[in-house]
């Protein structure tokens, strides 16, 4: 053993008779691992365990940023509500009402990585549409939100109307969301507005949901075949102002309100989403870097114990 450590002081290598063949790890092809190379496979491994840590490391950024931005749209949302309930016990809400020309309004996001908030509204969306399919029935969409944008445009690019991106790109307020209501008013015939959206419940929750707008000829053609719709009757009209102008009013601004809410309520969800989507990502990188740190370790005291096996059989063959 004195003459294999002058011979490793020296600087000479050992060069066994015996073939030996190199450590490969797991993570390398058997027909990509080069022979007497067997630092290769550690350094891979490595690399990889580098680039998770990475990426944890940005998935807990994004994490704590969805949380700081839901604490603030929360309470917005919440206080959102109350606008479009007096309307919900004023006019009700009927989702079963038989129309010809239906607006299916599909509230999404711009970006992923929120879980499937945007799938669920999309396959909301699309099941509306095949069930009010009909010979003299018209389904119109339009879209808030890149996310449904580029679903909805695979299959029904030519029922789509309206297209509006980039919305929560900075905080929305009543008076923009009114702005793209009146829009939407403008340009497209409707007798009933199904907006479609995700409410918020709980940062791992929420809810799909589909509220419904008439339109004042279809309020008015409820109201006086009966039902829930006919208490209008009972309230006294003042000014100068007809029925009808009083329920094209109230409907412009039920449409209004109820669309402030399901940006409101889909931000929010979005958003819980997102923590819950980065907080399990997370926490697979986490189990991800144990397993590469033990294979890491396993390929390291393989290396280890391969040299010690090339010193021994070379001292034992000078020395033989």
């Amino acid at each position: 053993m004195a003459m294999v450590a002058a011979f490793r002081r020296e600087g000479r290598r050992f060069v066994s008779p015996q073939p030996i063949t190199a450590v490969r790890s797991s993570l390398i092809p058997e027909d990509h691992a080069p022979l007497g190379v067997r630092s290769i496979s550690t350094q891979v491994v490595r690399n990889r365990m580098k680039s998770v840590k990475n990426i944890q490391k940005i998935t807990k950024a994004m994490k704590m940023v969805a949380a700081s931005k839901l604490r603030l749209i929360q309470t917005r949302a919440e206080n959102s509500r109350g606008l479009w309930q007096p309307f919900t016990a004023l006019l009700g809400d009927s989702p079963s009402v038989d129309v010809k020309k239906n607006v299916i309004v599909t509230v999404s996001s711009d970006k992923g990585l929120c879980g499937g908030i945007n799938s669920t509204a999309v396959k909301i969306s699309r099941a509306f549409n095949k069930l009010t399919l009909g010979p003299e029935k018209e389904t119109k969409y339009v879209i808030l939100g890149e996310k449904a944008k580029a679903q909805l445009i695979r299959d029904s690019k030519k029922n789509i109307a309206i297209c509006m991106t980039e919305l929560q790109r900075n905080p929305l307020n009543y008076t923009q969301v009114s702005v793209l209501a009146d829009d939407v008013l403008k340009n497209v015939e409707y007798d009933a507005l199904r907006i479609v959206f995700n409410k918020f419940q709980s940062v791992v929750s929420f809810l799909p949901t589909m509220a419904t707008v008439l339109s004042p000829e279809v309020v008015e053609r409820e109201a006086e075949s009966g039902g829930r719709l006919g208490d209008l009757d009972s309230y006294e009209i003042e000014g100068g102002e007809t029925k009808g102008e009083i329920l094209q009013n109230l409907a412009e601004f039920q449409f209004s309100c109820v669309l402030f809410n399901a940006v409101m309520e889909s931000a929010c969800s979005e958003q819980g989403a997102r923590m819950s989507a980065m907080d399990s990502s997370s926490r697979n990188a986490g189990d991800m870097l144990d397993r590469l740190t033990l294979t890491y370790n396993r390929t390291r005291q393989a290396s280890i114990t391969t040299e010690l096996t090339e010193i021994i059989s070379g001292a034992a063959a000078l020395e033989g």
